[in-house]
């Protein structure tokens, strides 16, 4: 098992290593010189002979590649010159609101899933087709949309919750909601399916007949043997759910990424987007590489192969 996890960690290095590459080489595909791209709009004397220093631009190009990937390695992203900040600094001074978000939508959905599939898994027509049709309601319906709905029930007419802001847990709720429920409609289609084709096994009725409780049986045996489609599409949730939450915080008027984001393409801060998007795709590798390894530890028998 051991060799499958380092196996693993080695391939998510090397694709780490494909985005950096990859964000370098686009970097440099865009039409123009590298300095007027970085400083965007400015027009600050001396601004681009800077730039060229900082980033090396006088060097050949494979030395601005290694400089470019030890940067990034030691988590230096370069200079925002329109806020005059690191790029660290603005970014991570905006980061954990976002991951805040994120972690407590894929919560909610991975509650909201698991609950809809253990309760109508194998149960009557009706009550499948109901929770299907709410499921792909769900899963159909935009984030913006649906944060645009919530806000107009629970914030504008019952004013149960705040309209936009970060202040107390309150503004969290809806937020959290918006970004839950698409991705909820999606992971309990994918494990209903499973679980019923599991309560189908031979085992099943093995337990059954040791007088074990339906919902034991479903809570216990069935959902782990059903948790592997869902873990598969685990890495595409977090990338929505990353993706989600940037519109999220937009419409709710959250301080994130979001606003980080946007700010930098409106204003052409070339450094902010590039650090936004590769550490995204950081995130995503990160968490598609813990999922691999949550394989081997849900399935016994993916450790013998």
């Amino acid at each position: 098992m051991w060799s499958r996890i380092i196996s693993r960690l080695l391939t998510s290095l090397v694709v780490a290593w494909a985005s950096v590459t990859a964000a370098f080489l686009a970097l440099h595909a865009l039409p123009g010189r590298i300095q007027d791209i970085l400083a965007g709009d400015l027009e600050y004397p001396g601004l681009r002979e800077a730039i060229a220093a900082e980033w090396g631009l006088d060097r050949s190009l494979p030395a601005q590649y290694l400089d470019f990937l030890l940067r990034i390695l030691q988590g230096d992203f370069g200079t925002s010159y329109v806020l005059r900040q690191p790029v660290t600094e603005v970014v991570g001074s905006q980061l954990m609101p976002t991951v805040q978000l994120a972690l407590l939508g894929g919560l909610l959905a991975i509650v909201i899933a698991v609950a809809l599939a253990l309760l109508t898994a194998g149960r009557g027509r009706i009550s499948r087709q109901i929770a299907s049709f709410l499921e792909l309601v769900f899963a159909s319906t935009p984030v913006f949309w649906l944060g645009i709905l919530l806000l107009m029930a629970f914030s504008f007419t019952l004013r149960w919750f705040p309209v936009s802001g970060a202040s107390g847990w309150k503004s969290i709720v809806l937020p959290s909601l918006t970004l839950a429920l698409p991705t909820a409609g999606l992971l309990a289609q994918v494990l209903r399916e499973a679980m019923e084709k599991t309560l189908d096994q031979p085992f099943v009725t093995t337990v059954r007949s040791r007088g074990v409780g339906e919902l034991v049986i479903r809570a216990r045996h069935v959902l782990r043997h059903a948790l592997l489609p869902a873990v598969t599409l685990g890495g595409w949730l977090i990338g929505g759910l990353l993706g989600g939450a940037v519109i999220t915080e937009k419409v709710f008027g959250r301080p994130g990424l979001g606003t980080v984001t946007l700010g930098a393409v409106l204003t052409h801060d070339v450094p902010v987007v590039l650090a936004v998007v590769l550490l995204a795709a950081f995130i995503h590798v990160a968490a598609s590489t813990v999922l691999d390894i949550l394989y081997l530890l849900i399935d016994p028998r993916l450790r013998a192969q």
